[in-house]
């Protein structure tokens, strides 16, 4: 297949805007970028794609997922008061939704948000999924929907004491089953982490299960670090330490863990993570809507740990949440100067370089041996358009709304704003009803 005709932007280190550029696809990975009419008079392909008056770039990557929150839109809570901060959030709404799905409810609950990525030209996810009484097998239906989808994933189950003994157990189970059998996949196109949900509901004898089993199966973390004040408190309470010193202790860091949030965090814990290569994922919509604060990412990225971008589960639009980095760090540092290129480049270098950790090649860019995840957008830009400018594209210009077709691994998932293989009318019905008795149950 050839792409073609249009601007194609790499991303990565490098970020090159190619004018007139062509992208060469075998199979489900890029062999060849550079000018389309040279490219189009020697290469070899069955499929041409006339991407004229668009910009060709890649696929975005959300770094941290929440598949399993989409019956909470519209949800009566069913409470006198609503949740007046994060535990109460956690209490009135999480953690009494996760306990009431079941595996047909995690089915349809990844299929809406995966058809909203590929509408919105996000290839690869990061997720971390709970369903504490349908924990078991719940990651082999959403590798389901995932291969159904045809987006890239790397998948974990939030193990937690907060629902006893015999389910923080089977968290783990469901973790290390799922991680041999991505490891044993062909294609790759899922792989697999250890979750935990944050320190303030993992005890020190399930901290010490789960990391000997990560261990003995070679798999790093994911899991929710100092997202609310009250998780600091509670390990300051418990262990004497922050929530990354204890993640340090038990020996959870490291380059193949990720880090979600980390708002209260000290200085000496910042140099852990950036010592230990550990990657911390920014998710500023959903902390903004938790009024939880504002993590000190310009500080991290001075130190350099790699800081990526994820949504939460508050959506799967990774366009705005990039242009929330840009705004939320303006007004919290009251300085206009600040977070510009830091936001563009968590898209452009952070997350593809965090993700491509957890997958066989390359995700997240365009260049030769890399995954062909690619979308084209109708923009046509108004000013130039080149490498010099292109951030100013990202974060004034492009949107998701443009996004027109959407490739992953090669395969076109999308064209002309359409599904080429998913019914979505016939999904989102049939999660209409599984919703409607998921609300009655709650």
């Amino acid at each position: 297949m050839l792409v073609g005709n249009g601007y194609v932007v790499t991303f990565g280190s490098d970020n090159k805007v190619i004018e007139n550029g062509a992208v060469l696809i075998d199979g489900d990975k890029i062999v060849k970028i550079g000018d389309f009419e040279t490219m189009k008079r020697e290469e070899a392909y069955e499929e041409f794609i006339d991407a004229r008056g668009h910009v060709i770039m890649p696929g975005m990557v959300n770094c941290h997922m929440h598949l399993y929150s989409t019956f909470a839109r519209g949800m009566d809570l069913k409470t006198s008061e609503p949740p007046a901060n994060f535990p109460q959030i956690l209490e009135k709404l999480w953690w009494r939704l996760d306990k009431t799905l079941t595996l047909e409810d995690v089915h349809y609950s990844a299929m809406i948000p995966l058809m909203e990525c590929i509408k919105a030209g996000t290839t690869t996810i990061i997720d971390h999924h709970a369903s504490p009484h349908a924990a078991r097998g719940s990651l082999n239906v959403i590798e389901n929907a995932i291969r159904e989808a045809g987006i890239k994933a790397c998948l974990c189950y939030e193990l937690s004491d907060r629902d006893g003994d015999k389910i923080a157990a089977e968290g783990i189970e469901e973790n290390i089953e799922f991680a041999k059998k991505c490891k044993a996949s062909e294609d790759g196109y899922v792989t697999a982490l250890m979750g935990m949900h944050a320190s303030m509901t993992v005890s020190e004898k399930t901290l010490a299960s789960a990391v000997a089993a990560a261990r003995a199966e070679k798999v790093g973390f994911h899991v929710h670090t100092a997202e609310d004040i009250s998780d600091l408190e509670d390990s300051m309470a418990k262990y004497g330490c922050g929530v990354v010193e204890r993640w340090e202790r038990a020996g959870v860091l490291g380059e193949n863990t990720i880090l979600a949030h980390c708002i209260h965090i000290s200085e000496k814990e910042m140099d852990m993570i950036k010592e230990s290569n550990t990657n911390v994922v920014h998710n500023p919509e959903s902390n903004m809507n938790n009024a939880v604060g504002t993590a000190s990412i310009l500080r991290m990225l001075e130190k350099g740990i790699n800081v990526g971008l994820g949504t939460d589960g508050m959506t799967s639009d990774m366009f705005q949440e990039l242009r929330q980095v840009n705004l939320i760090h303006k007004i919290t540092n009251k300085d206009p100067r600040v977070a510009f290129c830091e936001a563009a480049n968590m898209a452009i270098q952070n997350n593809p370089a965090m993700a491509s950790r957890f997958f066989r090649g390359n995700v997240g860019t365009i260049e030769p041996g890399a995954y062909a995840d690619i979308i084209i957008l109708n923009y046509n830009p108004p000013t130039p358009f080149s490498s010099a400018t292109f951030m100013g594209h990202l974060l004034f210009g492009l949107n998701s709304g443009l996004v027109d077709t959407t490739i992953s691994n090669g395969k076109v998932l999308m064209t002309g704003k359409a599904f080429t293989f998913l019914d979505e009318a016939e999904i989102a019905a049939k999660s209409r009803e599984a919703a409607k008795k998921l609300w009655q149950r709650f």
